[in-house]
């Protein structure tokens, strides 16, 4: 079984060769034709069979590119390339017998594979014979009995010699040892077989000599010459004139090789015409393979073969025996026995990958080959006709390159970031009745191309900052995602820009986004801002994005109210200035409006909102404060009791937290006149100024009422003299010189923090209950 076995892998891969070639014209487009290799066998290992790159046409310069390989669906890998990577060599010793049997010629197919463009090449290495394989018989001897009545020219079938070499070098010829009682003739059997037969040249006569012994011996025609030698012991016995007769000459047998054991495989009949024991036939193996005695028993009294051991197929195809019929009497018959084995799909296809492209980039173009497959069925016509499939779902496809040769290549696109590996399984599956199949899972990994943009995970983002913040607070956190792998997914953050003046007061951490801030911020400055965040890879060429981040300024109560009416206290190292005079006349009734104080904020929002009141004051019930005019007003009517100077603080509050104020000083007279309210005028400038400057101020505010005085007196005399009545600036000092519909404002009045624009008449004598509010110019011109 050994020795058949490879014999019919040889002859089904010449079956494979012819048909690929008859096939590859038709199927498959531009194949070139397989280069020739002839070698001897036995050789041994790294023994030179051929300069393959050269006959391939690839220069010593392009095979690191090309890398050429080997691809063989055998189980044993006979050829090699050389350390060199240029010529083909034995990669373990061949015996042609044991490959090929008694096929001739002995041809072994494989491809060789080059990438860079890739190409695909058949390769075709004929193994000759060697004369290695002496003659030899399946016995020791050849057992042989002959009645003393055989007449001569009797012939008995000796066993045949085997010889594994082929041709010239197999078994040529049989001698036997000279002997004047016997001869040899040698037959050639239709299928060209050479079968030695024993002739009996002379009658036997038992009394004189009972047994006989011969030496024949098989040559072959090698060069030296092989032989071998079986021998012939001959008994003579006493006589039985008649031989028993076979049914068939040769009996053909076809069995199926799935057959069970023990089965009846077939039947051998012979008859003999004597009667007795000389009639009583015994049947027996003379001539069968060690292969073929394993398998088959012959029932020596019924002629029945039954099986008793496995059949397969792609193993042994054929077996040839000869069946022994001996009689009673001695004399026997033979009959010879072919049997064919018929193949039945009991193989599944085997397949093989040989990956290309692993892993493979993401921007591969369609058509790129990642992979090789070669498949294989030792089941022969449509069981061993095998066709290869995939998923129709990857981005792959099958493309056949010759009848055993699948190329796998990229049918699609190809996206990491969808997919970043393949489980690519391959489908083999013949065509016999039931069909079989097999599968194969090639695992293939996508590797990564910088094909992604960071994406922020908000086109804007937004912080919110109270204002005098500590430097280097953390306001907000930018966050990109890159579905890139490695340095093409990695982010870095950068600023970019943003509105003017921006980019000194913040910062940004190039790993992990957080913007800090650079600066403390004042909202009195600045309310918002913008910057742009670049989020950039570190791919090859980058590729980057950006956002933008809105600061927004909260405002905090670190501004304290600013006193404009009346003015502010002065600053350490300067002359105090002194504190406004208001006169009130002592005609005042309640509600007269005294003064009003103007104060600012430069904060916001409830920061910013101002309530005033007045924390001292020499007769707290004989004034009132506006919680959120500012205006001071009589709160009674002014008595004669009250003291002609009173000097009033009010405070101004925000209302932050916490709370900040300011305060201001009012200096009131009351006076019904100018007249009466210069001593105090007087006597407060006195004490506050030199007293050069209060006689300067003294006559040039003497100068300026006078000169008021003689305007008014012209411009009565002048209306008295029309009969128009009074003049337009003189109503002020009429009956009617307020309006009698309750306190008037101005259009542009706005109760806050903001100054009035005051317009005043005063008349002596008279007290002045509403009226809009200008700061008054006494207290300058007694300053």
């Amino acid at each position: 079984r050994m020795e058949a076995r490879p014999a019919a892998q040889g002859r089904r891969g010449t079956g494979l060769v012819a048909l690929l070639a008859m096939l590859l014209p038709v199927c498959c487009r531009a194949v070139p034709e397989p280069i020739r290799y002839s070698i001897p066998e036995e050789l041994g290992r790294g023994s030179l069979v051929g300069p393959l790159t050269k006959d391939l046409g690839l220069s010593p310069a392009e095979l690191p590119a090309r890398k050429l390989r080997i691809v063989s669906g055998d189980e044993k890998q006979y050829f090699t390339l050389g350390e060199d990577n240029a010529n083909l060599r034995v990669n373990e010793r061949i015996d042609r017998e044991s490959i090929c049997g008694a096929v001739s010629p002995c041809v072994l197919n494989f491809e060789a594979v080059v990438e860079n463009p890739f190409n695909l090449f058949l390769v075709s290495v004929t193994i000759e014979d060697i004369n290695d394989n002496a003659p030899q018989f399946d016995r020791e001897f050849v057992p042989i009995e002959m009645i003393e009545s055989t007449p001569p020219g009797a012939r008995f079938l000796l066993g045949s010699g085997r010889d594994s070499d082929i041709g010239a070098n197999s078994l040529q010829n049989y001698q036997l040892a000279p002997n004047p009682l016997f001869s040899l003739v040698v037959r050639e059997s239709t299928d060209g077989t050479k079968q030695p037969e024993l002739v009996l040249e002379k009658s036997l006569d038992r009394e004189k000599q009972r047994n006989h012994h011969l030496v024949l011996t098989a040559v072959d025609g090698g060069d030296p010459v092989r032989s071998g030698t079986i021998q012939i012991k001959i008994n003579v016995i006493d006589a039985n004139d008649n031989t028993p007769v076979f049914t068939k000459e040769l009996y053909k047998v076809r069995l199926l090789e799935n057959l069970p054991e023990g089965s009846l495989a077939f039947q051998v009949k012979a008859t003999d015409v004597d009667e007795g024991t000389n009639a009583e036939i015994t049947y027996s193996f003379s001539d069968i393979a060690n292969s073929a005695h394993t398998l088959f028993t012959l029932d020596s009294r019924t002629g029945d073969v039954k099986l008793t051991g496995p059949l397969d197929y792609e193993e042994e195809k054929h077996y040839e025996a000869t069946v022994e019929g001996k009689d009673g009497g001695g004399l026997s018959t033979h009959a010879k026995v072919h049997i064919d084995i018929l193949d039945v799909n009991d193989n599944a296809p085997a397949l093989s990958l040989l990956p290309i492209l692993n892993p493979i980039p993401e921007d591969s173009m369609p058509s790129t080959v990642v992979a090789v497959i070669n498949v294989r069925d030792r089941d022969s016509g449509d069981n061993g006709e095998v066709t290869c499939n995939i998923d129709s779902d990857l981005p792959f496809k099958l493309e056949r390159t010759s009848q055993n040769t699948y190329k796998l290549i990229i049918a699609s696109a190809l996206d990491r970031e969808k997919d970043t590996a393949y489980n690519v399984t391959i489908t083999a599956k013949d065509r016999g009745s039931p069909s079989l199949s097999s599968r194969a899972t090639l695992v293939l990994e996508v590797s990564d191309v910088n094909d992604n943009a960071p994406v922020f995970e908000e086109a804007s983002y937004s912080a919110c900052v109270s204002e005098n913040n500590a430097v280097g607070k953390a306001l907000v956190r930018v966050q990109a995602r890159d579905p890139d792998a490695g340095a093409n997914g990695r982010v870095s953050y950068w600023l970019a820009g943003g509105s003017e003046g921006a980019a000194p007061l913040v910062s940004v951490d190039a790993r992990s986004g957080a913007v800090y801030a650079q600066r403390s911020l004042d909202y009195e400055q600045c309310r918002e801002f913008s910057v742009a965040v670049r989020a950039q890879d570190g791919g090859q060429p980058a590729r980057s994005s950006t956002a933008t981040v809105r600061v927004f300024v909260l405002d905090v109560n670190d501004n304290a109210p600013r006193v404009l009416w009346p003015a502010a206290a002065a600053a350490a190292g300067e002359v105090p200035a002194p504190a406004p005079f208001e006169v009130v006349p002592r005609s005042a009734e309640a509600g007269y409006l005294v003064a009003k104080v103007v104060a600012v904020d430069a904060d916001a929002g409830r920061n910013a909102w101002l309530s005033y009141e007045l924390v001292q004051a020499a007769e707290p019930a004989l004034f009132r404060m506006g919680l959120h005019s500012g205006e001071v007003r009589t709160a009674r009517a002014v008595s004669e009791r009250d003291a002609a100077k009173q000097r009033l603080v009010a405070v101004v509050k925000d209302h932050g937290q916490p709370a900040l104020s300011a305060t201001a000083t009012l200096q009131v007279v009351l006076a019904e006149s100018l007249q009466e309210a210069l001593p105090e005028l007087s006597e407060r400038a006195a004490g506050a100024e030199a007293a050069a400057e209060l006689q300067f101020y003294l006559v040039l505010a003497l100068a300026l009422l006078s000169a008021l005085f003689v305007l008014s007196v012209a411009l009565a005399v002048a209306a008295r003299l029309r009969g128009a009545g009074p003049p337009a600036v003189l109503r002020c000092l009429g009956a009617q010189r307020f309006s009698v519909t309750g306190t008037a404002f101005p259009a542009d009045f706005c109760e806050g923090t903001l100054p009035y624009s005051y317009n005043l008449c005063v008349a002596p004598g008279r007290a002045v209950t509403d009226a809009t509010w200008l700061p008054p110019l006494l207290p300058s011109l007694a300053a």
